[in-house]
């Protein structure tokens, strides 16, 4: 795990070689172990190429500098991630005659590119982003992985291009500003982050998951080399036994422990951490597991961690968080994420990281199965929202009835709210945003138009007649997973300078189980269906019948509590930024009626309120 940066720059506006520095110790939490640059002049062009890198040592930690470079072969690699099945790939290498000198994922990349050139990426079995020059082909090949588990950035301007793994490294870059995008601002106040390829910088967007691109001559060219399966609709069929299922999820496990330094395990108690933690205890006697909670008993899952703990005998580490630890942390997290903190759990989830870099260079997370595997409510009430339609007095009368409920019935409110919604493209971003269309019109002065949807592109391209799990499952894949879950998962344990893996997204797994029928994963009202049969033999059974909580931050209250003052000061007070983008009358509609506890409105509060610190901390408005 490391980070990366880097450009390949005409002539007339490419920076100096030495600006690589500045871009690199922007992003110096992403690899303290040490870090590298080499450049290199494109002879057809005259393109200045810098490639730049800052390590996080987990394999070959001694070895394996970067970039690294084979001047014989005229190519060179800048790599963040792992690549799980490298010493496959190497073997199969060295039967056709490449040389290795280490044991290293990053000279094996290096080899495969040379072998396979850009059709590499079909190869490749881990999470990953990176960068070849090939100076034979005067080209760049930039590509990331299936699921976009590691970032990429880019920024194209006057006929050169800039890439990083992170934005705060592309603004060090001379003459790359900080400026808002307002089509992205109004997305964000709906999805609750910015969907990609978009960010809220203009100028700046990601390298979507499964896509290289292939940059020559002064073009870059996109292609996209893998789908996630459930776009298109169930046509083959495997073992659809649980004991296939577990076999596939275990190799997953086993390939994602591969590590020369120590590792351990994020365990929240819930099915999909335990399951995982079960799992690598096959493999080692000396797991280590770290955990987090809340001083409000009702929200913590300790006893639910330190039980499974116990039961496998790691050695086990918990903390416990506050409303002052948000409170302290928040301005610094949105700073490290370069975007508004989607989520009060990234809070605890970088406190967790933190703590766990004390003694740990690696974690396996559970992050990933709900998508996969369909684990929240949503996918159990839009396979049933037919029903919902077909009540009588249901516009009439149960919906109105449903949304004049109280402050404590939020879940139902906000269910009903999204299954009489007819427009399942914002049904779906509406299951977990903020607002749909009509709130954020009543909301937002910002005069914008267009559609946010874009039918025929990721998330909106799933084949016409899938099932209705399977389109949903292939939204979540493809949007709340990578914008969202893994951008956060990466930047809170990288500002902590440690490695999270999750192996629910092997990519292998993922086409077994989108194989499966839908009932193995969604099965009347279970989610998860077949991870819960798996978990009988792994698990103990109070672990299989809790409740979904996961790393669920009080927030509601906090904001009614500690946080009042600071809500009000971000969002009321004359130095607000973002202020000039609402109806004044009607945010503080939304603020009192929460404040008074009328109506939760958690969820929007949050949004503006991050979007603000966002503003505050780039000084653009």
């Amino acid at each position: 795990m490391c980070g990366i940066a880097g450009w390949v720059a005409a002539p007339r506006s490419a920076p100096e070689d030495a600006a690589i520095a500045a871009a690199l110790d922007a992003i110096a939490h992403r690899g303290p172990d040490g870090e590298g640059a080499a450049a290199f002049v494109n002879r057809g062009t005259g393109h200045r190429v810098v490639l730049g890198h800052r390590r996080l040592a987990i394999i070959d930690p001694q070895g394996a500098q970067q970039p690294m470079c084979d001047n014989a072969a005229g190519i060179a690699l800048t790599f963040n991630g792992e690549i799980y099945n490298f010493r496959e790939l190497r073997a199969q290498l060295a039967a056709r005659g490449y040389r290795f000198e280490r044991d290293s994922d990053t000279e094996v990349l290096l080899r495969a590119y040379q072998h396979w050139g850009k059709d590499v990426v079909q190869h490749l079995r881990g999470q990953f982003a990176f960068a070849v020059w090939d100076g034979r082909r005067e080209q760049l090949l930039l590509a990331r992985d299936r699921f976009g588990e590691k970032p990429l950035y880019l920024c194209e301007r006057d006929g050169s291009l800039y890439f990083a793994s992170e934005i705060k490294a592309l603004l060090a870059i001379p003459g790359i500003a900080p400026e808002v995008d307002l089509r992205a601002v109004w997305e964000s106040l709906a999805y609750r982050y910015v969907p990609g390829p978009k960010t809220l910088f203009a100028g700046i967007r990601k390298l979507p998951p499964a896509t290289y691109g292939l940059w020559q001559f002064g073009r870059l060219k996109e292609s996209r080399y893998w789908f996630a399966p459930d776009r298109n609709s169930r046509t083959s069929k495997g073992d659809e036994s649980v004991e296939a299922f577990v076999e596939k999820l275990d190799e997953s496990v086993k390939l994602q422990m591969v590590s020369d330094v120590p590792f351990g395990a994020f365990l929240s108690g819930g099915l999909d951490s335990s399951a995982i933690v079960a799992l690598m205890s096959r493999h080692s006697s000396q797991v280590k597991t770290f955990s987090v909670g809340f001083g409000e008993d009702r929200y913590s899952e300790l006893p639910y961690a330190a039980q499974v703990a116990k039961q496998f005998g790691t050695a086990h580490t918990e903390i416990v968080v506050s409303q002052k630890d948000l409170m302290a942390e928040l301005p610094k997290l949105v700073a490290f994420r370069d975007a508004p903190v989607a989520e009060p759990s990234d809070i605890p989830i970088y406190l967790l990281a933190r703590e766990a870099s004390r003694s740990v260079k690696m974690v396996l997370t559970g992050e990933g199965s709900d998508e996969l595997l369909g684990g929240y409510p949503k996918h159990v009430m839009e396979r049933m929202r037919w029903a919902w339609r077909a009540l009588p007095f249901r516009s009439s009368l149960l919906s109105p009835l449903v949304r004049a409920l109280p402050y404590g019935f939020r879940r139902a409110k906000t269910a009903v709210a999204n299954l009489d919604l007819e427009d399942w493209h914002e049904r779906y971003v509406r299951w977990f945003g903020a607002m749909d269309h009509a709130e954020r019109d009543r909301l937002s002065t910002l005069a914008l138009n267009g559609s946010d949807v874009v039918d025929g592109m990721p998330p909106f391209d799933a084949q016409p007649g899938n099932s209705t799990l399977r389109r949903m499952l292939y939204f979540d894949q493809t949007s709340w997973l990578p914008d969202n879950l893994l951008e956060r998962g990466d930047r809170m344990t990288m500002a902590a300078s440690i490695e999270a893996r999750v192996p629910f997204l092997d990519h292998k797994l993922a086409e077994h189980v989108s194989a499966l029928p839908d009932e193995a994963r969604v099965r009347g009202l279970t989610t998860k269906w077949i991870l819960r049969q798996a978990g009988k033999a792994l698990l103990p059974r109070r672990i299989l019948k809790r409740p979904k909580v996961g790393f669920r931050v009080p927030v509601n209250e906090w904001f009614r509590g500690e946080m009042r003052d600071y809500l009000l000061d971000h969002l009321r007070a004359g130095s607000s930024l973002t202020r000039q983008y609402y109806d004044g009358a009607v945010l503080d509609r939304l603020v009192d009626e929460h404040l008074r506890g009328r109506h939760n409105h958690e969820k929007t509060l949050w949004t503006l309120l991050n979007l603000e610190i966002w503003h505050r901390t780039y000084r653009r408005a």
